[in-house]
């Protein structure tokens, strides 16, 4: 028996704010041009050198540095559109990254599972993603499935096995494109195919997208870049992620950081534009921090870096992958997780970044706790009544109800208020009682809500003979 897959509820992005001006916005991408024509980024891939040779570029052959004058990357970018589709299985899932909505995702990519039974700490395995995309599909507020954590008993191949896992538990979009051996990416392609049904579908309504990370400063992984333009070539969405650390491998400012990751972003962009225009093509950067004290690694700097690095891709004229984040440094559930969480969910729709959110991991998003994506659903669930406006009816005053009970009584007994009470959503995870009337742990309530959707929720499968390509491939 199967359930139904709820409709996505998005974020509206209509209260977002601009943290800097116009002209500041061309002053870092200025710094962007700057770094792209006389510093250059570190491209360790053949086909890469000969597309930007060919088009104008300055190649160093020998430290596989290229240089990209700015009328180059202007002219690249030109050609990326600012808004496409990211495709569900069902049209109804679709997700349009126009700048009109806030899609909220899982977070990824982990390596470290607290299991639901044991609750002790294992590497990850390929049955972790398949169930969080099961209970993720339950889900309004995850807009589409980025795999938590990594398939790790399957070696090198594990993210073919986490984009299996994906396509096959969940009706939502899928990022199910990693970086892979270059001789496996054809195989990804062919999965996407398979369940859209030809290679002209999936041009139109990618059942995946891909993301690919940049190395700071100012480079690339051979591997990433091949992969990405197979993908590419298919017509597969993408976004490339830096991944800034101010004081270690960026400079220990905020701007610093942000046009660094920039510049690597970018060039990446202008690759994929030069060699395929038109490629869908998302802007994420992420600024984090060395510990000045220890010299450990802090992912959520203390500084607007998100609403900027929002910005920054808007300004470029490409959707973004950044903005209010769920996801915290703590190392289990707790207080900290919990304002991370709290405070994340309510600067989504300000940040106004087209894909954000990352729900379901701590740790600086390398540990699952399978509960923690029932407890920032429900954080988000209350920004989301908050920011979505209230709903002003005269008649809600209730003057008369309020003359018939008088000074000193109460409402108990008026048939308005069995009429109403319940109009209020009550959290299914906080403020519960037990047998006893004594209040129960959140976090004990949200590991029950998620074994009940694990065990009763079970969305449509693609059709048999879908899944035995699919198991093939």
């Amino acid at each position: 028996m199967y359930t139904e897959t709820p409709d996505i509820i998005p974020f509206p992005a209509s209260f977002k704010n601009e943290m800097l001006t116009p002209a500041q916005l061309e002053t870092l991408k200025g710094g962007t041009l700057r770094l792209l024509d006389e510093v250059g980024v570190h491209f360790p891939c053949r086909r890469a050198l000969e597309i930007f040779a060919e088009h104008g570029a300055c190649v160093d052959p020998k430290s596989q540095i290229v240089r990209i004058p700015p009328d180059l990357v202007q002219k690249a970018m030109s050609t990326a559109p600012r808004s496409f589709l990211l495709g569900g299985r069902e049209e109804r899932l679709d997700m349009l990254l126009d700048g009109n909505y806030c899609y909220l995702t899982t977070d990824g990519t982990g390596v470290h599972t607290v299991d639901l039974e044991t609750r002790e700490m294992r590497p990850s395995r390929k049955e972790d993603v398949a169930l969080m995309a099961r209970v993720s599909d339950a889900l309004p507020f995850v807009g589409f499935f980025w795999p938590p954590v990594s398939a790790q008993d399957y070696g090198i191949t594990a993210p073919l096995h986490q984009c299996h896992a994906g396509l096959t538990n969940t009706l939502k979009h899928v990022r199910g494109g990693m970086t892979v051996y270059p001789q496996l990416a054809p195989y990804v392609v062919e999965m996407a195919t398979t369940v859209v049904g030809s290679a002209e579908a999936l041009r139109k309504r990618s059942p995946i997208c891909a993301n690919f990370c940049t190395i700071a400063p100012l480079a690339h992984d051979a591997h990433s870049l091949d992969t990405a333009l197979v993908y590419a070539e298919a017509g597969i969405p993408m976004s490339f992620m830096a991944m800034t650390t101010m004081g270690s491998t960026a400079p220990a400012t905020v701007l610093g950081a942000m046009v660094e990751g920039d510049a690597e972003v970018i060039s990446a962009m202008v690759l994929i534009q030069l060699a395929y225009p038109g490629t869908p093509v998302f802007h994420s950067v992420y600024v984090s921090m060395m510990d000045p004290r220890t010299g450990g690694y802090i992912a959520h700097a203390p500084a607007p870096v998100s609403m900027i690095a929002v910005q920054l891709a808007h300004a470029w004229g490409v959707p973004s992958l950044g903005g209010g984040s769920l996801a915290s440094d703590a190392k289990d559930i707790g207080w900290q997780s919990g304002m991370d969480a709290g405070f994340g969910a309510a600067l989504i729709s300000h940040y106004g970044g087209e894909l954000c959110g990352y729900l379901g991991l701590v740790g600086s998003s390398m540990i699952l706790y399978p509960e923690q994506i029932i407890l920032e659903h429900e954080a988000c669930e209350f920004a989301y009544e908050i920011l979505h406006g209230f709903h002003f009816d005269e008649v809600d005053m209730a003057l008369d109800v309020i003359a018939a009970v008088g000074p000193g009584s109460h409402f108990l007994r008026q048939r308005h208020t069995r009429k109403h009470i319940r109009d209020h959503r009550l959290s299914r995870v906080f403020r519960q009682q037990g047998d006893d009337s004594a209040w129960r742990d959140p976090r004990e309530v949200a590991l029950e809500e998620f074994k009940l959707i694990s065990e009763t929720h079970h969305p449509q499968p693609l059709p048999k003979e879908v899944l035995s390509e699919l198991d093939t491939i």
